[in-house]
């Protein structure tokens, strides 16, 4: 059979991508080994920019129906929370909700757009071809060969996919193992609950269901061995030791272990191949931030393959996605080591520093603010198209309030906004393929926005260009220039007459 893309692995990051490229009306088949659903809760953690989006799709209900909101998270498990209410979201928290929902929800959406999800069917090679690529698969009824024009490896950390490809994915091994309980606590602590001592690090999640997940390490767990699987017993010892009570823990639905072993891949791209998720980063899951990273690269990358495969991509846009996705990556990595080296820290010295990390987090907002931005992605800022281009371009576009609508919900993925902030209508003529316009002056912008006169979003929610210019030919011919990089140059815009109206 023949698709334009097919994923491989049917988790969070590539369900995600499938169900955008169907948005996009692009033909895609999802290969996963997995016959059912994992059932295991595995990520927990749906971070705010996840949920915006989702949002920007109108895909978020459910979502935020059935989550636990959060508004706290932590950094390296400091005393002092992060507060996601201060962000500039209409999410200022996080939401738990194990991941064999969240895959749930994400695989009925991607169905209902008409995704092909073949369950039973792994990916066990592919062959490039100069116009497709072939990709090869082992399924219930044995191998078949399904032709493409691009392959996305989201098959996580021991990706098939980019082994076949060649692609390094050098880092660093395990040198502490976490541990984690999903259980019944009879006697709960307070939410929000967690321990930092000698004795190690534990914290409490609460769970949809009336489940808690008891998450932590011990100074015994700083070790290159596999301690071997993690037992009841063994749980209940670790966390009397730290808590002084059990909580009266039973009936586990998953016990697990984890370790810090740390990769990024060196390619996101080659060819008419591409990474995401875990088969590009693999980290400590420190702040639960790895599924949404991902989700993340998901939403980079589908809107890139949706304009080429449609036809309005400019040259060298999929080359993009590596140039900016990897940076996030490096990030990811070099944020995560960082934590593991603060959640490790059991001396009194590393007590010491622990503490004074965290009254420095309660003093100094704008601390609090730097990190909780970064652990939920509401921090990446991509590279300005342009040198000198407006402070906003590449930063993600916060939900403007646009007369009776907000900016995500006019959000698509198979075209770019053009917002026309002075409300005067005088950019409508640029509508054409993958360029919607919407005229509106927004109430009460945030102050960077305050003199913005017109702003280009991205798909993906970020900004590709913005203009304070007041006279209208410099602000069209400006204009003109930026979307000259977004749009093919046969992409039929129609450019309003030139004006000096102001």
């Amino acid at each position: 059979m023949s698709y334009q893309v097919v994923v491989a692995g049917a988790g969070p990051v590539g369900l995600w991508l499938a169900g955008e490229l169907r948005r996009a009306g692009v033909t895609v088949a999802v290969m996963e080994p997995r016959s059912e659903r994992d059932s295991r809760s595995r990520a927990l953690t749906v971070h705010l920019r996840t949920i915006e989006t989702f949002a920007s799709r109108g895909a978020h209900h459910l979502f935020v129906s059935e989550g636990i909101p959060l508004p706290g998270g932590h950094f390296a498990a400091l005393d002092s929370r992060l507060d996601f209410r201060r962000l500039p979201s209409p999410f200022p928290h996080t939401l738990a909700l194990p991941q064999e929902r969240t895959e749930a929800l994400l695989e009925g959406q991607a169905l209902d757009l008409g995704a092909h999800i073949l369950r039973g069917h792994e990916v066990t090679g592919f062959t490039e071809h100069p116009d497709h690529i072939a990709v090869h698969t082992l399924g219930p009824h044995g191998p078949s060969t399904f032709q493409a024009a691009y392959l996305v490896g989201c098959d996580g950390a021991r990706s098939t996919v980019r082994t076949e490809a060649g692609i390094d994915y050098p880092g660093t091994p395990s040198t502490v193992f976490g541990w984690l309980g999903d259980v019944v606590l009879d006697s709960p602590p307070a939410p929000g609950y967690s321990y930092f001592g000698p004795a190690g690090a534990l914290m409490a999640v609460p769970m949809p269901g009336g489940i808690h997940r008891l998450v932590g390490l011990t100074p015994r767990d700083l070790t290159t061995t596999w301690p071997g699987q993690l037992g009841l017993d063994e749980l209940r010892e670790n966390v009397v030791a730290m808590a002084g009570t059990d909580f009266g823990l039973r009936d586990p639905l998953w016990l697990s272990r984890y370790g810090n072993a740390t990769r990024l891949a060196d390619q996101y791209r080659k060819g008419r191949v591409f990474l995401a998720g875990d088969a590009a980063h693999q980290h400590f899951p420190a702040g639960g931030v790895g599924m949404n990273v991902g989700i993340q690269d998901a939403a980079n990358l589908a809107w890139k393959l949706a304009a080429t495969l449609n036809g309005w991509a400019p040259a060298g846009l999929l080359d993009t996605y590596h140039a900016e996705r990897h940076p996030v990556g490096a990030d990811l990595t070099a944020t995560s080591r960082a934590q593991v080296a603060l959640m490790t820290a059991f001396t009194p010295e590393g007590l010491d520093l622990r503490g004074l990390l965290a009254e420095l987090i309660t003093t100094l907002p704008d601390l609090n603010d730097h990190l909780a931005a970064k652990v939920s992605s509401l921090a990446v800022t991509y590279p300005p198209t342009t040198p000198g281009d407006h402070p906003l371009s590449g930063t993600r576009a916060p939900d403007l309030t646009l007369g009776d609508t907000g900016l995500f919900a006019l959000l698509r993925v198979d075209r770019h906004l053009l917002l026309d902030l002075t409300g005067s209508g005088r950019l409508t003529g640029y509508a054409g393929r993958g360029l919607h316009v919407h005229t509106a002056t927004p109430h009460h912008p945030p102050a960077e926005f305050t003199d913005v006169r017109a702003v280009l979003v991205r798909p993906d929610g970020h900004i590709a260009w913005a203009s304070a210019e007041r006279d209208g030919t410099v602000l069209t011919d400006s204009l003109t220039a930026a979307l000259a990089t977004t749009h093919r140059n046969s992409c039929p815009i129609q450019q309003p007459a030139r004006s000096r109206a102001r």
